[in-house]
């Protein structure tokens, strides 16, 4: 690396830098980072060089500013320090604030023509029906995309953000102002804010469950039966015939069958006693 010395400026302003070992003399551009570098400041070199590798261009981000961005966003975009934003975005931002306050004194456009109160005096009366409080709300413009200005009212009801906006066209007498949405068109006819949705009470559905199967139960053992009282055999009063009762009559014991298996025919015997015979 060759050592070079600062042997005088030039006609531009620029710094004249010669090499003593082959007489060869360099210009460079005594620009900001060049008195970043002579002063030893590394902080502003780095930013110089972000600054540098970055597309946005002082022109750029007042168009950004002037058609509503807000200094942080357009810092992130740029990836920029907001100090190095805020230089550039100071006159725009005055801009805004200026027409916002002329907007305000501009004169609402209903049906029959323009009313004869200003804009900020027609919003204060609405705030007031409605038990708001008018110096807590904010005013900004900004350009919009066919070079007019809007200018928005931005206030706070509970825990809602509300936002109001109307074009401005400036002219005699404070110009005129017209309403771009419901929220401005609500303040200007004074009307009241519109309740907020409420939110019924949450019914819980009962869960679905399958329905159980039924239990058959199981026989119990013969030896755990309790015993039961058998009645006893009734016997055949006089005239040979049997005293009927209420009760209904024994199951019919299955048919006997002798040897060749023919049915055995019962006895007179067995049918007035009940008793099988032995055959």
């Amino acid at each position: 690396m060759r050592a070079l010395r600062v042997v005088g400026i030039g006609q531009d302003g620029d710094v004249v830098l010669e090499d003593s070992d082959r007489q060869e003399r360099f210009v460079v551009a005594c620009d900001e980072r060049l008195r970043a570098a002579a002063r030893g400041d590394v902080t502003r070199l780095g930013q110089i060089a972000i600054e540098s590798e970055n597309p946005l261009r002082p022109r750029e981000i007042q168009a950004r500013i002037r058609a509503g961005a807000s200094v942080e966003q357009v810092a992130d975009i740029a990836g920029l320090p907001l100090q190095r934003i805020e230089r550039f975005a100071y006159p725009v931002l005055l801009e805004r604030s200026r027409f916002a306050e002329l907007a305000q004194r501009a004169h609402p456009l209903r049906a029959e023509g323009p009313d004869p109160r200003t804009l900020a005096d027609v919003v204060s009366s609405t705030f007031g029906l409605r038990g708001q409080s008018y110096d807590e709300a904010e005013w900004d413009s900004w350009r919009g995309e066919d070079n007019k200005w809007i200018v928005a009212l931005s206030w706070r009801a509970g825990r809602s953000e509300n936002r109001a906006h109307w074009g401005y066209h400036p002219g005699a007498h404070g110009g005129t102002v017209t309403a771009l949405d419901e929220y401005a068109s609500d303040l200007v006819d004074g009307l009241p804010a519109k309740p907020l949705r409420t939110v019924g009470p949450v019914i819980e559905l009962p869960a679905t469950t399958e329905p159980e199967p039924e239990q058959v139960s199981e026989p119990q053992p013969a030896e755990n039966a309790e015993p039961t009282d058998e009645p006893e055999p009734q016997q055949p009063a006089a005239g040979g015939e049997v005293p009927t009762t209420s009760e209904a009559p024994a199951a019919a014991a299955p048919a006997r069958r002798d040897r060749k298996g023919k049915p055995v025919m019962p006895s007179w015997e067995d049918v007035l006693l009940g008793v099988r015979g032995q055959r």
